[in-house]
């Protein structure tokens, strides 16, 4: 099967049909992919359909519309990733070989570590004007699979609470917690301790978000839990509800220098619980590293972060 498809690919001599079987299977649906390709519907489906035909396999379970993949759909998915993210890397290898790197980068960035984006973006632009960069806010599982599926060229994530596998990494940062709350809500204890939070009324992230569970295991170890009225996957969500004056949240104090000039907000620190999570870049490990991931990773090891930033 695998020789299959790379003869096919060597037949087709370009990667486009693959690339549409990626994006059906990516989208679930004809006319997305076909979008998500920008080429029509009738073109993609033509497209799959000789793939299909060079591999003498049937790739696309279809009753009208798309049903999901075959047993050999499955079996090919991995390596489909993989010949396509082999394709844009010897691509990008051959371009940068006499010229400045170019194409799109794409990041993943936990909502934890956003206020750290614009730091590494400015100076990724900065010594390669040519790239152009994609930026998606996901969970950390989210970043480690898409890595895995040559779907992300880097992430900023968390470095040692379940730890990512298979991944080079660079620290950037040590995060700690700080309580938020509006000026004219929520009294808020002058010198504040962890205990002092279970009679506060919070909202805060759920715990499909990594930030929420390093949280609920260090209280954990302290025999303290939290209850929030309000879970939500985003800080600007917990900033809305926290601005209506009835709930107070804890978040990151990376995020204090974007409260700056905010009349409403009022931040607190929170008892030091040690040396912080460390927040870091991470590509993929593996051979040859794409010249992409290899960029991100030098500019993370010389990036120096402002005020505002823990140290690491």
């Amino acid at each position: 099967m695998i020789a299959s498809l790379y003869n096919a690919y060597s037949k087709a001599m370009q990667t486009r049909l693959v690339e549409y079987f990626l994006a059906l299977e990516r989208e679930g649906h004809f006319a997305r992919a076909a979008a998500l390709c920008h080429v029509s519907q009738p073109t993609l489906s033509a497209g799959i359909a000789t793939l299909e035909a060079q591999l003498g396999k049937r790739l696309i379970r279809r009753d009208r519309k798309y049903g999901g993949l075959t047993p050999e759909g499955e079996a090919i998915l991995p390596w489909a990733r993989q010949l396509v993210a082999a394709a844009e890397a010897l691509g990008q290898a051959a371009e940068t070989a006499r010229g400045p790197l170019k194409g799109e980068l794409r990041l993943g960035a936990i909502p934890a570590a956003m206020p750290a984006i614009g730091c590494l973006a400015t100076a990724m632009l900065a010594r390669y004007p040519g790239l152009n960069i994609s930026v998606r806010a996901l969970t950390s599982r989210q970043i480690e699979r898409e890595l895995a599926a040559f779907e992300l060229d880097a992430g900023l994530t968390y470095l040692d609470f379940e730890p990512p596998a298979h991944a080079l990494s660079v620290p950037l940062y040590a995060e700690r917690a700080m309580l938020v709350s509006a000026v004219d809500g929520v009294p808020i204890p002058t010198v504040i301790d962890w205990a002092d939070l279970a009679s506060l009324p919070l909202c805060l992230l759920h715990q499909g978000m990594q930030n929420r569970r390093i949280l609920d295991a260090r209280l954990a170890e302290r025999g303290l839990a939290l209850r929030p009225l309000v879970t939500a996957d985003s800080y600007v969500a917990l900033l809305g509800l926290v601005q209506q004056g009835r709930l107070c949240s804890i978040i990151p104090d990376s995020h204090a220098a974007l409260l700056d000039g905010l009349r409403w907000a009022r931040t607190a620190p929170l008892p030091d619980m040690g040396e912080g999570s460390r927040v870091g870049v991470i590509v993929s490990d593996s051979a040859p590293m794409g010249p992409l991931a290899q960029a991100v990773l030098a500019v993370a090891r010389e990036l120096r972060l402002p005020p505002g930033f823990t140290t690491i």
